[in-house]
């Protein structure tokens, strides 16, 4: 994992600016866990709350039975601080089929709680520019369930996103998923028993890194999809980050479109560009440690691009992969090369630079009309030129100290 050093100059001059920039009727507004109608008061510190303030929760654990939403800028929302588990709040009794927390104001900062047992979604923000999710957990209990929320954390269309040390266990779609966004970073973070561990969608800009994705049906997925508002996903990077063991059966409903992703996935990129995937480590996958795709379903939408196009995949360690390939003829195909197929796995479709010293086993299928590197199944390697490699994303100053 990496520490992020500010200087102490720097430090001074934006402390400076925020305090300047802080009402100055900021204020923390505590609310207790063992109050007995906390679900009430906590809404209301959230709805009263005013640009500044912090909404500071008590240690235990709440019961709560309504979703929480918070629409005003520039607040924080912070647990007890004993690691995930001072504030915990509890939806097991939730009774609509709703998210846990919804935000839809700026500059909001998120912190030192965990979230359980939430009927939809567990943590989403839409709209939320510049927004902060540090060291919260989100956790579905009884483990992988078709029932359970389909995602942990859930930013969509919002400018610079960081995602730093979060733990997200059993959601039904993706533990860590950000859509139609741009400028985001995912870090630090844990995914563990979710259908897809971290997943970004049809974004721009984006960097995951230093992350452990396990026990998921795919570790991290790098799509994009037709008919959203927000298309063309592109500049993704994908590093340092410890892959291994996703081996959970499927779990999502019927439908979904990570319903379709093998278990077995350690990195699936479908239909995006720019995408580099570098310095990872990964073991135990039994379909592929890394796998490029188009997209393969039926679609309307005329301006959408089904195809992967500058992928770049270098300097990986690679351990044991492909041999319990969970795709239709994958089984076949481990058995006729010896028990496993390649730990890098290809459709045959779009354009993608290989340079690692492990084979790859290119599909060769034709249907999205790309020229196929052979006539058959086949391991190949695909050496070229490379193109430039992505800039790092850089997230407001603001942003980062909030975490440090």
């Amino acid at each position: 994992m990496r520490f992020y050093d500010v200087p102490r100059a720097a430090c001074l001059s934006l402390a400076v600016a925020m305090l300047a920039a802080a009402p100055a009727t900021a204020k923390t507004i505590s609310v207790s866990a063992t109050t007995p109608d906390a679900n009430e008061k906590l809404q209301e510190a959230l709805i009263l709350a005013e640009p500044g303030d912090v909404v500071q929760l008590g240690a235990g654990t709440w019961k709560l039975t309504d979703g929480l939403s918070l629409d005003v800028a520039n607040v924080t929302l912070r647990g007890a601080g004993a690691g995930l588990d001072g504030s915990i709040l509890d939806f097991s009794g939730q009774q609509g089929a709703g998210e846990g927390l919804l935000v839809t104001s700026d500059d909001v900062f998120l912190t030192d709680f965990a979230v359980l047992n939430t009927k939809g979604d567990g943590i989403k923000s839409k709209g939320a520019d510049r927004i902060v999710y540090h060291q919260v957990r989100v956790e579905w209990t009884a483990g992988p369930k078709e029932t359970n929320g389909a995602y942990g954390i859930y930013p969509v269309e919002s400018t610079d996103v960081l995602i730093d040390s979060v733990f997200v266990r059993g959601a039904s779609d993706a533990g860590i998923y950000v859509g139609q966004s741009k400028n985001i970073i995912v870090r630090d973070s844990t995914a563990i028993e979710n259908v897809a561990g971290i997943e970004i969608e049809n974004s721009y800009d984006a960097d995951v890194h230093d992350n452990i994705a396990t026990k998921n049906t795919g570790g991290i997925l790098v799509f994009d999809l037709p008919s959203l508002p927000m298309q063309g996903g592109h500049n993704v990077r994908v590093f340092d980050n410890d892959v291994r063991d996703n081996s959970t059966p499927n779990f999502a409903p019927k439908g979904n479109i990570v319903a379709s992703v093998p278990a077995g996935t350690g990195v699936l990129v479908m239909a995006n560009r720019n995408v580099e995937i570098f310095d990872n480590l990964f073991d135990q996958n039994g379909t592929s440690n890394i796998s490029i795709v188009g997209y393969r379903y039926a679609y309307t939408d005329a301006k959408y691009q089904p195809l992967p196009r500058a992928i770049v995949v270098r300097d990986n360690q690679h351990g044991r992969a492909g041999f319990a390939p969970a795709f239709p003829g994958g089984a076949e195909m481990a058995k006729a090369m010896g028990g496993s197929i390649p730990p890098i796995l290809w459709d045959g479709t779009g354009d993608a630079v290989v340079n690692e010293d492990v084979g790859v086993m290119s599909l060769n299928l034709p249907d999205l009309k790309m020229p196929q590197s052979a006539a058959k199944p086949s391991r190949v390697d695909l050496k070229g030129t490379a193109p430039a490699a992505l800039p790092g994303v850089t997230l407001p100053a603001a942003m980062e100290a909030k975490v440090q």
